[in-house]
């Protein structure tokens, strides 16, 4: 069975948690023998590629060159208003847009969509596995099938946090309609799908991820992320702080366990620097010395697990939440919104609190930091409930998916 993969989650993404879904997945298919996988893509900035282990058949079609650059705010910017969008911009190729792109992103989104677009026409694949949402392969498929992974619905759910000018949430509706199997990463995205759009239940499939350290190969030390440097006892927070985040929420709430626990701290990682408007909002809390941003790679993201007294995840909405098993599995007590996916993939190995109430959140996290006992129960049923998903489990699933459509179009 011959996959095509293409370009889109590779330009749009540096580092993130659907890159290294279809970098765990690609890993691992390309070991089957019944499979011949094909990514198609010219120049990628991203660092999960770097860890991908493709046999030599699978790697025969991919000498992906990584770029090694800045991150531009520029650039990121406008790759956060979805590919069509980029694409655009790509074509017209403002000079101030060259300016402050040194490698010219735009550049190579042109060049990797071309490369997506020279295998589709080529038809040589039985299946296509489109990594994001953008459209623009249909008009080149002919009659092949293609299968859309959904990973949440959050652009349908809180439009309001993405711009006007954002057409992912278009995209996504017009493959979602039109596909002829698709994958789901939680029962709550299915769900989520099933009432927002016409879709047939039995189309949907829930494949779950598996955790993201479970093949880390150990970084060398890094030593300005060694325990000793870590202000303690903190709590962590991790990835992006935008919009429904609820960010904002988590540290106007935890500003008076600060007040009162005078030895603790926070530590933000990944999701970048903090803005004006968070400096600000930490200023006037006065918080300024007890949080703190840090950049990440896995290896530090580990460090910040094992000695963080709890890892919060406060978002209001998430389709599968990849940081809960990253937590798990570093012995970190996870304490998690009780909305959309996270109650499913933490069970009862977590505890839960309201995003909405700033009472509940801070009885939640008191109760770890005051109870040993009660936070050694949480790290065992970590370990436990970790065992229950695989980047293997996830791979056969998927081919039993690929597997499944085409003995139906056969």
């Amino acid at each position: 069975m011959r996959i095509l993969y293409d370009h889109q989650i590779f330009t749009l993404q540096n580092y993130g948690g659907i890159s290294r879904y279809f970098c765990e997945l690609m890993g691992r298919l390309s070991q089957d023998p019944d499979i011949e996988l094909t990514l198609a893509l010219c120049k990628s900035r991203n660092e999960n590629l770097r860890n991908l282990h493709l046999t030599n058949r699978a790697r025969q079609n991919n000498n992906i060159p990584l770029c090694d650059a800045q991150e531009s705010p520029t650039i990121q910017k406008i790759m956060h208003l979805g590919l069509p969008v980029a694409r655009k911009i790509a074509r017209i190729g403002f000079p101030i847009i060259r300016k402050v792109a040194p490698i010219d992103v735009l550049n190579n989104l042109r060049s990797n969509q071309r490369e997506s677009v020279r295998f589709l026409k080529k038809q040589e694949f039985d299946l296509f596995h489109p990594t994001y949402y953008d459209p623009y392969f249909t008009k080149y498929l002919m009659n092949k099938p293609y299968v859309l992974t959904v990973h949440d619905m959050i652009h349908e759910l809180y439009p309001d946090f993405f711009s006007p000018y954002d057409r992912t949430k278009e995209g996504k509706k017009q493959l979602i309609e039109s596909a002829n199997s698709i994958i789901a990463v939680s029962e709550n995205t299915k769900k989520d799908i099933i009432k927002l759009f016409d879709v047939d239940p039995d189309l949907i499939h829930v494949v779950y991820h598996g955790n993201p350290f479970e093949s880390e190969i150990k970084s060398p030390i890094d030593s300005s992320v060694n325990s000793s440097f870590l202000k303690k006892p903190y709590l962590l927070y991790v990835g992006n702080r935008k919009g429904y985040k609820n960010f904002i929420f988590f540290i106007k709430t935890m500003a008076k366990l600060l007040k009162k626990y005078e030895n603790l701290h926070i530590y933000c990682a990944g999701g970048g620097p903090f803005d004006l408007n968070e400096m600000k909002m930490l200023r006037k809390l006065d918080l300024s010395s007890k949080v703190h941003y840090i950049k990440t790679n896995n290896y530090i993201m580990k460090q910040l697990y094992a000695n963080a007294q709890a890892f919060v995840f406060p978002s209001l909405y998430e389709g599968f939440g990849l940081p809960i098993l990253e937590a798990f599995s570093c012995g970190c007590p996870a304490i998690l919104s009780n909305s959309s996916s996270l109650p499913e993939i933490g069970a009862d190995a977590a505890c839960y609190f309201d995003p909405n109430d700033p009472e509940s959140l801070a009885r939640r996290v008191e109760e770890v930091l005051s109870d040993n006992n009660y936070r050694n129960q949480c790290i065992i049923k970590g370990f436990e409930r970790l065992k229950f998903f695989s980047w293997e489990k996830t791979a056969q699933e998927t081919k039993t998916v690929y597997g499944n459509l085409a003995c139906h179009l056969m």
